[in-house]
């Protein structure tokens, strides 16, 4: 390997992001290296799985009284994780404004940690209001439904 062979891989070196370049022709070596300390370390990626559900609105099944009850009760998410409100993608909503509920029936899912909670409304009553979105993450004790219960 002459010198103007070595000066060729330098300048593709200074064009590439290689870091090191090493050839072995028989008696001889030669390792090329750039200054390591002046390129960014690679960051590894962490992906996180995430269920596939689409955000699908929901409607309104029973119309809104024009005189709505002031006895409303706010069914609250009873862990951290993320609201699903319905069984599948495919399938329609456990509960949508206007639905009739009674006590102990789902009203929604809560994923945590891979696991699907389905989580039963503690009240009878219709559904005024829907406070969180299809595969919005929430919180411990962030409001879910409001329900008028009289």
């Amino acid at each position: 390997m002459n010198k103007d062979d070595i000066e060729d891989l330098i300048a593709i070196m200074d064009r590439s992001n290689l870091s090191e370049i090493e050839i072995a022709d028989g008696k001889t070596k030669i390792v090329l290296r750039k200054n390591v300390s002046t390129l960014a370390p690679a960051l590894p990626q962490t992906y996180a799985m995430q269920p596939q559900f689409q955000s699908v609105p929901l409607e309104t099944d029973v119309p809104v009284k024009t005189m709505p009850c002031e006895n409303l009760h706010v069914i609250k998410s009873p862990m951290v994780g993320t609201f699903y409100a319905s069984p599948s993608p495919e399938s329609d909503a456990f509960v949508r404004v206007g639905s009739k509920i009674e006590k102990d029936v789902p009203v929604c899912i809560l994923e945590a940690m891979k696991v699907m909670n389905e989580i039963q409304s503690d009240v009878s009553g219709i559904i005024r209001e829907v406070l969180v979105q299809n595969g919005q993450p929430v919180e411990f004790s962030q409001p879910l439904f409001k329900v008028e219960i009289c």
